[in-house]
């Protein structure tokens, strides 16, 4: 029965990321999931019930990814960083370009039923923790707000790549100057940063 909910969700994601917001029917998803016609909405009473499902397991399963990137990626530099970035935005623009459009989908979705948006952020802080700890390492005054600057520069790489795809798709070296940028400190920085570690 769970296996069952789930593959109706998969299939809710490759028809939101291929074909839009305006395709999501119970048929396409029943069709796209190879289940009997009717399945869907045994599991979903409307419309809203599946993108709020959807919305869930897209979450559910970009925590996953996000910790096995994390769990795997151990940059000892900022340009170890970028590069294991730039491979984590070309697998989401590439093997999981569905999923990922479908969160963007699901993002416009939220501009009507701001309700979603609490739920489609919440991976977010999880997310800026671990490259918080990264670059604070490597010298940021600020990696929390240096993080959240990265993961906006991030989505705007991601969305472009969706919208105009680029068969030389190649987010290092940009990853790389920002954060080249993020980390040579402004003299306000420098002073913030000299301030906090003098009081502990």
């Amino acid at each position: 029965m769970a296996r069952r909910r789930e593959q109706v969700l998969d299939a809710g994601i490759q028809v939101l990321g291929s074909e839009g917001a305006r395709r999501l029917t119970y048929q396409a998803v029943d069709a796209a999931a190879g289940v009997p016609s009717g399945t869907a909405s045994n599991y979903f009473r409307n419309r809203t019930a599946l993108i709020d499902g959807i919305v869930d397991h897209v979450q559910e399963l970009e925590r996953r990814d996000w910790e096995a990137f994390a769990g795997a990626a151990a940059p000892a530099d900022a340009g170890e960083l970028a590069t294991a970035v730039g491979r984590f935005l070309q697998y989401a623009t590439g093997p999981e370009r569905a999923r990922t459009a479908a969160r963007f989908a699901l993002y416009l979705e939220s501009t009507s039923r701001p309700e979603l948006r609490p739920a489609l952020t919440r991976g977010r802080e999880a997310v800026v923790g671990w490259g918080a700890t990264w670059l604070r390492r490597f010298g940021s005054p600020a990696p929390r707000r240096h993080c959240r600057i990265l993961l906006d520069y991030m989505d705007g790489v991601v969305f472009r790549q969706l919208a105009f795809p680029d068969e030389d798709f190649d987010p290092v070296p940009g990853i790389s100057e920002l954060l080249s940028g993020l980390l040579d400190r402004s003299p306000q920085d420098r002073t913030a940063y000299g301030e906090s570690h003098r009081t502990g």
